[in-house]
């Protein structure tokens, strides 16, 4: 390994493994719509050298796991960050070091370019055949873990009205304002994903697993609050008519697009709307109360 900056270098356990990035690392794990996934044959010399990694290295003391990933992936194979949709995370966290898996979707095709000495070779793999390669030790533990993930479909939808409405803050005077807020609010908090908690029935655990999302998120605006500008990141659907309705048939569209691509749906609905809950879930999808969303995006 090339020491370049204060956090390159190596942390040693209490049982004397070594591990590369003295304020962790992260490393970028991009699938294409062929279901290829990139990996980075290292060179000898390189910590488990000769193996199948995926593009990643330390992260800076002042960097997010996902800007150390994709600035290492950046460097090591030219990826472009403009190029992926981010999907999920794994953090592998050991208390004196901690490696986070960044997964991302690859929105526009691009071909890696070994841009260090780091690698012998960088190539698209189809996903089924992971377990062909050498991988490294670390990849390989958490491979199981990282490949359920890549099965997911997962979707957030707001019932905008209803969230509003829980709480009392004056809303009910400026609708299109009080829903401009849980937009903004939204966007912030989706910057750093949310937990897998909110968006799974049951959190899974072990080596890969995935402990948060950036789901793809549909908010449903009516009536009045439909005046609400729209707002990077989320898609805005402004109901004609009842919002319920809007919302039912994002769950539907959802459900059918996942099963047509081979995937499986996660739709969750945030709406503490009983007969809303209960068409929701007859369309496939789950329902959570707009207080965990709330207490989430402050």
């Amino acid at each position: 390994m090339t020491i370049h900056g204060p956090a390159d270098g190596w942390v040693e356990s209490p049982d004397g493994r070594r591990f590369w990035g003295r304020a962790g690392a992260a490393g970028l794990l991009a699938v294409d719509a062929d279901d290829r996934v990139l990996l980075q044959h290292r060179v000898e010399w390189s910590h488990f050298g000769g193996t199948w990694g995926l593009p990643g290295g330390a992260r800076e003391f002042d960097e997010t796991a996902v800007d150390g990933a994709l600035r290492e992936a950046g460097e090591e194979a030219a990826v472009p960050a403009n190029a992926l949709r981010l999907r999920s995370q794994s953090v592998l966290d050991l208390g004196f070091w901690s490696y986070t898996t960044v997964v991302a979707a690859v929105t526009r095709p691009f071909e890696p370019v070994i841009s260090d000495a780091e690698s012998l070779e960088l190539r698209w793999v189809p996903r089924r055949d992971l377990d062909e390669l050498p991988l490294h030790p670390g990849l390989a533990a958490s491979w199981p873990g990282l490949r359920a993930q890549l099965d997911l479909d997962v979707h957030l939808v707001v019932d905008a009205a209803n969230v509003v409405g829980s709480r009392p803050d004056g809303w009910w005077r400026d609708r299109a304002g009080g829903a401009a807020r849980l937009l903004r609010s939204l966007a912030d908090a989706l910057g750093a994903g949310l937990p897998t908690d909110l968006l799974l029935d049951a959190a899974a655990d072990g080596p890969g697993a995935a402990t948060s999302w950036w789901p793809t998120t549909t908010v449903v605006l009516e009536g009045e609050a439909r005046a609400a500008a729209d707002v990077d990141g989320l898609t805005v659907r402004r109901a004609p008519g009842e919002g319920d309705d809007a919302i039912v048939a994002e769950v539907e569209r959802r459900v059918a697009e996942a099963g047509d691509r081979g995937s499986t749906p996660r739709v969750v609905v945030v709406t503490a709307d009983r007969g809303l809950a209960e068409r929701v879930g007859a369309a496939g999808g789950r329902v959570v109360g707009p207080r965990r969303l709330l207490d989430l995006i402050g």
